[in-house]
């Protein structure tokens, strides 16, 4: 079955506080700069109800996944590394919830030394990791991952956990580790922050292109650095994509919109809803 015609945001944040005052506005925008679906993302419980929230509101256009991020708090100074307390419920409210999901995430690694500042820390996020990754093998749901400063820990702890469906989203690593996923078969999203990003254009530059899907992270990872993203921008990482591989935009389109309902294959059936 070919694709459609458009974009698919396969990771966005579109519970964050920065669209509360305009979020109809920004899925409008997003509608009209062809953006077929976005895949909301979650990074700590409480977003759990605003993104099935959303997604019913905009059933069109939004899809769930949820899951714990391994970076718990408030930014800028009550963030932490993700502790076991954390995962409280968090498998209730997968398992309530699951029909309606089209993945599990945003989960993984940080290795940041503010946030993982010692062997303890990373030890409880893995053990976080590891409860996702089997609820994502239980319900059969692709992984939405997180691997700042983890690139090999995480996708070799996927690997070494089973996790078959996965998308790395704005990995962060050397094209060489990312590699190493590619041959697990796992997908890497890129954000519109490819355009002033040197490591993410060296990254493109390795990966096939089935192995890519593109992303926002909106309100982060924009074309310009601390201005808000959001999903209409989706079409600047496209563009840049198709530059650096000195391929067609409509090509990089249709491919990265047909690996997306590879790895999210419910999303196929819920757009047409």
């Amino acid at each position: 079955m070919t694709a459609p015609e458009g974009y698919i945001d396969a990771h966005c944040h579109l519970a964050a506080k920065e669209f509360n005052q305009d979020i109809t506005e920004v899925i409008e925008r997003a509608k009209q700069g062809n953006v077929l679906a976005i895949v909301a993302v979650a990074i700590r419980k409480d977003d759990f109800h605003r993104i099935l929230q959303l997604s019913s509101q905009f059933p069109d256009i939004v899809f769930p996944s949820i899951g714990i991020h391994p970076v718990q708090g408030e930014p800028p100074d009550g963030q932490r590394s993700v502790t076991l307390p954390d995962f409280t419920d968090v498998d209730k409210a997968i398992e309530e919830n699951y029909e309606k999901l089209v993945a599990i995430g945003e989960v993984g690694l940080d290795f940041s030394p503010r946030f993982a500042k010692g062997d303890e820390e990373k030890k409880e996020q893995r053990e976080v990791l590891r409860r996702q990754i089997e609820l994502a093998k239980k319900y059969d749901l692709p992984l939405n991952v997180h691997s700042r400063s983890a690139g090999r820990p995480t996708i070799d702890f996927l690997k070494e956990h089973g996790a078959e469906k996965v998308l790395l989203h704005a990995f962060d690593g050397r094209p060489s580790i990312a590699l190493r996923g590619v041959e697990y078969g796992y997908y890497f999203s890129i954000p519109p922050s490819i355009i002033r990003s040197e490591q993410k254009q060296k990254l493109v530059k390795q990966l096939p292109l089935d192995r890519i899907l593109l992303e926002t992270d909106s309100p982060a990872l924009g074309p310009e650095k601390q201005e808000r993203n959001e999903p209409k921008n989706i079409h600047i990482a496209c563009d840049y994509i198709a530059q650096i591989k000195n391929i067609s935009t409509d090509e990089v389109m249709k491919t990265t919109t047909e690996n997306a309902l590879r790895l999210f294959p419910k999303l196929r059936s819920l757009m047409h809803r």
